[in-house]
């Protein structure tokens, strides 16, 4: 062979292949959010809902990518000295998380459809699918500089969609220490992945596992902390206690769709990262985070479960705030299979996928009909749902089916299975203690959860002397409801009772893994 010819076969060795079908989510995802803002400076006024139409086809044609995916396992941007290492593998953990993601940021959208005309459209659309654009980038990430990348692509959008409410006091408090408390977990963050990488001399997570299990023993402190510190990074995007401070007035200050879509898409971001480092990158220190996890699983659900507790003490306060804990606490939970992951092996994490899953749907279709309240009752207090019954029935049925899954009783069985794969996780890694913490706080959750679901069935009390006004804007409070919120509430309330008839196609849809 020439020189020449030697060359040219080495320039070539160095040329990226890029499997454009293995990252079509995500990208087609970005791609939508910048035609949504050019479009915006040139469609008129008076066409801007037009741009939500097209942020919700965008969401589908992503969605629908996934299909093809599901043959087989696909990676890319990988090493050209070592092609099974890569930066980016559309398994199906990836798959899974991509689906909760944008079906996520699909309902999002439709709950936002109606009240996206009160904030600047454009900016609205793009910062939301600039968002789910990095959320459904995290779970494919296989080295620490795309999964921290992707990490800060959902976050930030997420910032200017919580305060861009502009003038609301609340709504800008509320980016603040969201901003704050993210910046911070950040920092922390990057300085655990500086110890490991100087510990390791690789971010790709494959790598990691393997250098980590014969790192020199001067460096074994160094590795340690870069592994606690990146644990506590990812701790601050889960809301897992003690970092849960900024939870209760972000989603109270945020437009109510980003509050369902943090209390979804935000969390399963935060938690695919923390399954990402634990049990790819960190197999071989599982007796630091494994202990770590399950002390925070515990604090967490505790916590969450007696400030919501609280909250549901009075029916004068806010339903939102209400669900804002109810979300600290089901972190709680979510936290267990990931800790029993480091007694009993990574199979323990499909129960956390399928929670998940069931989270997803229920918290979702729980928030779209908080969105409906809040278009007569912008205060949007427990008081507010008193007698819903009589005045939207089927609103108010699907209203106590979310709030009983949430809690885990018929005929939310979907919700009851979630909890017992959880549970059972717990007793099978040998974390008996865990499973009796858990055990009390979801029937510390059955008081909150139900006493709202009673409720939504008393009969109505008199509108004489009410300080909340009939009408908001353009609504009556006898108006016909936004079509779009109607169709978010239909398809999570069929999509829970569905996955109520046949819970373990959950489990086994998400059971599924590399791990």
């Amino acid at each position: 062979m020439t020189v020449a010819a030697e060359s040219a076969a080495g320039a070539a060795s160095l040329v990226q292949s890029i499997d454009w079908l293995a990252i079509a989510p995500p990208t087609i995802t970005a791609v939508v959010a910048l035609i949504v803002l050019v479009a915006d400076l040139f469609v008129p006024e008076h066409r801007k809902p037009l741009l939500g139409g097209i942020a919700i086809a965008g969401l589908v044609a992503a969605l629908l990518t996934l299909l093809p995916l599901r043959a087989g396992d696909r990676s890319t941007f990988c090493l050209t000295n070592d092609a099974d290492v890569c930066s980016y593998t559309a398994d199906h953990f990836a798959l899974v998380i991509q689906l909760l993601v944008l079906g996520g940021a699909l309902l999002t959208a439709l709950i936002s459809l109606h009240d996206s005309r009160k904030l600047p459209v454009g900016e609205y659309w793009f910062l939301l699918l600039a968002s789910a654009a990095g959320a459904a980038l995290l779970p494919a990430s296989r080295d620490l500089a795309t999964l921290v990348v992707a990490l800060e692509v959902a976050s930030l959008p997420a910032f200017a969609l919580v305060g861009l409410r502009r003038g609301d006091r609340l709504s800008s408090e509320a980016a603040l220490k969201f901003f704050l408390s993210s910046v911070t977990a950040t920092a922390v963050m990057l300085l655990g992945v500086s110890f490991v990488y100087a510990a390791t001399g690789t971010l790709h997570l494959t790598r990691i596992a393997a250098e980590l299990g014969h790192v020199p023993g001067q460096l074994d402190t160094l590795a340690k902390a870069g592994v606690a510190l990146t644990l506590v990074g990812f701790a601050f995007k889960t809301a897992a206690a003690p970092f849960h401070f900024w939870v209760p007035d972000t989603y109270v200050g945020a437009p109510l769709p980003i509050a369902a879509y943090l209390s979804v898409v935000g969390k399963a971001v935060g938690f695919s990262g923390l399954i990402l480092v634990t049990v790819i990158a960190f197999p071989s220190y599982r007796e630091v985070w494994g202990p770590v996890l399950a002390v925070l699983a515990a604090l967490t659900m505790t916590l969450g479960n007696a400030a919501a507790l609280r909250q549901s003490a009075t029916r004068a306060r806010s339903a939102v705030r209400l669900l804002a804990w109810s979300s600290v606490a089901q972190a709680g939970y979510l936290l267990v299979p990931i800790a029993a992951a480091a007694y009993a092996g990574g199979d323990r994490i499909g129960s956390t996928v399928a929670y998940a899953l069931m989270y997803a749907v229920v918290n979702l279709g729980a928030f779209a009909v908080v969105v409906l309240v809040a278009r007569t009752k912008p205060l949007n207090r427990l008081s507010d749902y008193r007698g819903l019954y009589a005045r939207r029935p089927l609103v108010a049925l699907a209203m106590g089916f979310f709030l009983l899954c949430l809690a885990g009783l018929p005929p939310g069985i979907i919700g009851l299975f979630a909890k017992v794969t959880v549970f059972s996780a717990a007793v099978d890694a040998g974390l008996g203690w865990l499973a009796v913490v858990m055990a009390v706080n979801v029937v510390i959750g059955l008081y909150y959860y139900l006493q709202w679901t009673a409720l939504l069935f008393r009969a109505p009390e008199p509108e004489a002397g009410s300080a909340v006004p009939e009408s908001v804007g353009d609504e009556v409070a006898i108006g016909r409801p936004p079509a779009a919120v109607t169709a978010a509430i239909a398809l999570t309330a069929a999509a829970g009772v569905a996955l109520s008839g046949a819970p373990q196609l959950v489990l086994r849809f998400a059971g599924t893994s590399l791990f």
